[in-house]
């Protein structure tokens, strides 16, 4: 199976400097088929689809896709003369979980962009003729102020599935399976998706914030980025809740990096992440001790991973089919901890959890996990939050670890 490509016309993309920096949250919830991708300062906004790659199910789609949007970008006549990573024609999306997801990737008609120091482009890519990235509505929208939150009455199932992970970890099936549970926003008023990511923006400046289709989240997780030879990935995986003082911040954030069920979980991801990466690069690196990613409810231990690429280079979503998924979203040994999954989770997971992000004509990219997420339609939300099950863990924990992880996404949707 292969990804598909309806025939397109020859399609010309042109970029161009622009001379003032652009507020990209304006154009946030403008266009159905639009994308944003916002961190540190920098990132992208699209509007309008000059092509669409549609992902089949099944073994191997990241591969696939890989090999099928190259093809399209590098068939793409560009005019850029801006040439920085993101710029000319590329191709943005979330790719799913599963592998029995279908999935979609779009090569936007506008592209605005804006690295860290302030340098700006646009690229406009047809056909269709492009038209200006326009502004979304807002000031005068009615947002939601009536909220009904439904769990589906997960707490004693929760319990259950962790008892049988438990269980099938101590037979040696398996060492680790990350769970994860579902919560249904469902609002008087159609949700805001500019005000929903201005919100999360707001709230966590050091994430990923991202809006792909109906998928809109805040990510602390770089899946990978690749920037001509030289790729970075920064696993995550070890959870400890925020104190609600600093001393009791320190205790826990203390607790997390002493423990060994922690750090039991954190190397199994690392070891993933650089096993993946070494048969196509020269040199593999990661740092010695893992540090502490504070977020607004909880800290993560966190480890960068860096290689250099060998000849070709593989390009940034080709390197995320290669990681995806990580046992910090799926467990270990992966086959088996994939068919727990499927036989344990009672929801679909969709984009949470996948790749999201974007890669450009030169192969460069960004891809995250797609975690602090929501899938927004009209007034309804679906929330999703996940915890790693290795021995030693306990069912009241980890529910309590998925609570604090739903805590931004919730307090980004429910403002009266």
């Amino acid at each position: 199976m292969s990804a598909l490509r309806a025939p397109q016309p020859a399609l010309t993309s042109r970029t161009r400097p622009l001379a003032e920096a652009p507020d990209l949250m304006a154009a946030v919830g403008a266009h159905p088929d639009g994308f944003a991708w916002l961190h540190d300062g920098a990132g992208l906004a699209t509007s309008g689809v000059a092509a669409r790659i549609r992902i089949r199910r099944g073994p191997g789609r990241l591969d696939e896709a890989a090999a099928e949007v190259s093809t399209l970008l590098a068939g793409i006549e560009s005019d850029d003369t801006v040439r920085v990573p993101g710029s000319g024609p590329l191709a943005v999306g979330a790719l799913g979980f599963a592998d029995s997801g279908e999935a979609e990737l779009i090569v936007p008609s506008v592209v605005v962009g804006l690295t860290r120091m302030g340098q700006a482009w646009i690229t406009e890519t047809g056909p269709p003729r492009p038209t200006a990235l326009a502004a979304a509505s807002q000031g005068s929208l009615a947002l939601p102020s009536r909220f009904v939150v439904d769990g589906h009455g997960l707490r004693p199932r929760w319990g259950e599935m962790v008892d049988e992970v438990l269980a099938r970890i101590a037979s040696g099936a398996l060492s680790k399976v990350v769970l994860a549970r579902e919560v249904t926003i469902e609002a008087d008023r159609p949700f805001d998706l500019a005000t929903v990511l201005t919100r999360l923006r707001g709230g966590h400046p050091t994430c990923f914030t991202f809006a792909a289709g109906s998928l809109v989240g805040a990510t602390p997780e770089l899946l990978v980025r690749r920037r001509d030879a030289l790729v970075v990935s920064r696993p995550m995986a070890g959870t400890a809740p925020r104190g609600d003082t600093l001393d009791d911040d320190r205790r826990m954030v203390a607790r997390m990096k002493s423990s060994n069920k922690e750090g039991r979980e954190h190397r199994v991801v690392v070891d993933a992440v650089r096993a993946a990466l070494l048969p196509v690069c020269e040199e593999v690196s990661a740092s010695a001790q893992p540090e502490v990613a504070r977020l607004a409810t909880v800290a993560h231990l966190a480890t960068t991973v860096a290689g250099r690429l060998k000849a070709p280079w593989p390009s940034a979503l080709a390197l995320a089919g290669l990681l995806h998924p990580t046992p910090a979203v799926a467990g270990s040994p992966r086959p088996a901890a994939l068919a727990a999954i499927a036989e344990l989770e009672d929801f679909d997971r969709g984009g949470y959890t996948g790749p999201v992000g974007w890669v450009d004509s030169r192969g460069d990219g960004d891809w995250a996990v797609a975690l602090r997420c929501a899938r927004i339609d009209g007034p309804i939300a679906r929330l999703y939050a996940g915890a790693g099950i290795v021995a030693g863990s306990s069912a009241g924990a980890e529910w309590a670890e998925t609570q604090a992880k739903l805590e931004p996404m919730m307090r980004a949707l429910v403002q009266p």
